[in-house]
């Protein structure tokens, strides 16, 4: 009988021991860290982007980077839409550029190709489709000498800068829901200092796709004499009547 108990003790004793593992063997919950307080300028749009086309590549835009074709089977078509584009514009003849240049779409999530080219005192206009797009189908990339694109309904709140923050804070304060929404419009030129260009583009801010102007942005593209981008800069802040 002393014999059992023994053998029951140093079983009860196993069992415990794999039931409780040393503490260095457990898991011990990764402590999160504390969350950071929010400051005046987060509520301030992000800072502006414009140049988030060829920041950091090689892409070249230009005539050549044109496509027109029927895109009509990609909306019905089983495939993906990126991959779908891609192989009718191969079939339809597109040019590596035109390829290149819809390639970056679709990296940047918004997939589409060039459809259009002019030029404007030296500044490229490419008209840029947007095919499966529920809404606007149409942007402008304004293309410097070296080719680089600037897509002027990206990121078009600009906030880098006091000046621009202290433009807009007022207008943002009575309409915190607005919001841009593209396109942009073309809305003339002016010559600048040293043979510089600036392009104008207005760009509406509502609170919803099918609601009226809130106001107006006036925003001002500018290309030195050579016509190289360099930056972009906040005209007026116009409220609706």
């Amino acid at each position: 009988m002393r014999t059992i108990a023994l053998a029951l003790l140093a079983l009860s004793l196993a069992a415990c021991s794999d039931a409780a593992p040393d503490a260095a063997d457990r898991e011990v919950p990764v402590a999160q860290p504390a969350a950071q307080p929010v400051s005046d300028a987060a509520s301030m749009p992000a800072p502006m982007a414009p140049e988030a086309i060829a920041d950091g590549d090689d892409l070249v835009v230009g005539p050549a980077s044109v496509w027109r074709g029927d895109l009509s089977p990609c909306r019905t078509a089983a495939t993906a839409v990126d991959a779908c584009l891609l192989s009718t514009m191969q079939a339809g003849g597109a040019s590596p550029e035109a390829l290149a240049a819809t390639t970056r779409l679709i990296a940047l999530g918004d997939p589409g190709h060039v459809s259009g080219w002019r030029s404007v005192d030296g500044v490229g206009y490419a008209q840029i489709t947007y095919p499966f797009r529920a809404n606007t189908n149409e942007g402008v990339w304004l293309v410097d000498a070296d080719g680089h694109a600037v897509d002027v309904d990206e990121a078009v709140l600009p906030a880098g800068e006091g000046r621009m923050r202290d433009a807009l804070k007022p207008f943002l304060d009575a309409h915190p829901d607005a919001l841009p929404f593209a396109p942009a419009k073309a809305a003339g030129s002016e010559a600048l200092a040293d043979g510089g260009l600036r392009l104008r583009f207005e760009v509406p801010m509502r609170s919803c796709h099918a609601c009226a102007d809130l106001g107006t942005l006036v925003l001002g593209y500018d290309f030195d004499a050579n016509r190289r981008y360099t930056g972009r800069a906040l005209e007026a802040v116009r409220t609706a009547d």
